[in-house]
C-alpha cells in the first residue's frame, strides 16, 4: 500500500536553501525526469529493546524504475560519483566500466541488499526469462541504508514480497519522502 505524502513537511526551498541554478520540476523529485517512477514498501512493527529476528522493525525497500517499462530491454544511461566513500552500491562497478543501467534500482537496509539483490533478479528473470540463456545476465544495482539504530538489520526482515510491492507501488509523480521505504529506519546524527 503506497504511504501518504506528508503535506505539512518544510522542504529546504521554503526555508531559502536554493541547491543548484534549476528551478525544480512539478514535483521537486526524481519523478520529474520522463518515464522514471518510484515505490516504497514500509515496514514498521514492535516496540521495545531489539531482539535479533523479532524487532522492532524500522526498514524497507524503495524501488526507482529508470524507464516505464523494461528497463532491461530499453537500456538507459548512467554515470557514477562517489563522494565520501561511505555508504555501498552494489552494481556500481558496472554502471561505472558500462555506463548503463539495465534493472530497477533499489535501496534497502544494509544486511538485507543481498536478498534484495536476489529478489530483483527473480523479477527480472519472470520479465526476461531467456535472461542467461541466450541473452546477458544482470548486475541489479542496489543500494544499502544502515537502519540499524532504529531496526533489528540482523534479522533482515525485507523479504522478496516486499520487493514486488515497491516494484509493484512504483509510480510517477509526486514521491513520498522520509520515513518511508528506504528511509523508514534512517536518522541523520548519532549520539554515542
Amino acid at each position: 500500500m503506497p504511504v501518504p505524502l506528508v503535506e505539512s513537511r518544510t522542504r529546504a526551498r521554503t526555508l531559502g536553501w536554493v541547491p543548484g541554478r534549476f528551478a525544480p520540476g512539478p514535483h521537486n523529485a526524481i519523478t520529474d525526469v520522463a518515464g522514471v517512477a518510484v515505490g516504497h514498501t514500509t515496514l514498521i512493527r514492535g516496540h521495545g529493546a531489539l531482539v535479533r529476528g523479532e524487532g522492532p522493525v524500522r526498514s524497507g525497500v524503495t524501488a526507482i524504475l529508470p524507464v516505464p517499462d523494461d528497463v532491461y530491454a530499453q537500456r538507459v544511461m548512467a554515470g557514477s560519483f562517489v563522494l565520501n566513500g561511505a555508504g555501498e552500491l552494489m552494481g556500481l562497478t558496472q554502471v561505472a566500466e558500462w555506463g548503463l543501467i539495465e534493472t530497477p534500482i533499489l535501496l534497502t537496509s544494509t544486511l538485507s541488499v543481498a536478498g534484495v539483490a536476489d529478489a530483483v533478479i527473480s523479477h527480472m528473470l519472470e520479465r526476461a526469462p531467456r535472461m542467461g540463456s541466450t541473452t546477458d545476465v544482470v548486475i541489479p544495482i542496489v543500494g544499502e541504508c544502515d537502519d540499524s539504530w532504529l531496526n533489528d538489520a540482523a534479522g533482515r526482515h525485507v523479504k522478496p514480497e516486499h520487493v514486488w510491492q515497491a516494484l509493484a507501488n512504483a509510480a510517477p509523480g509526486p514521491v513520498a519522502e522520509g520515513c518511508v521505504g528506504a528511509g523508514t529506519g534512517m536518522i541523520t546524527h548519532v549520539t554515542p
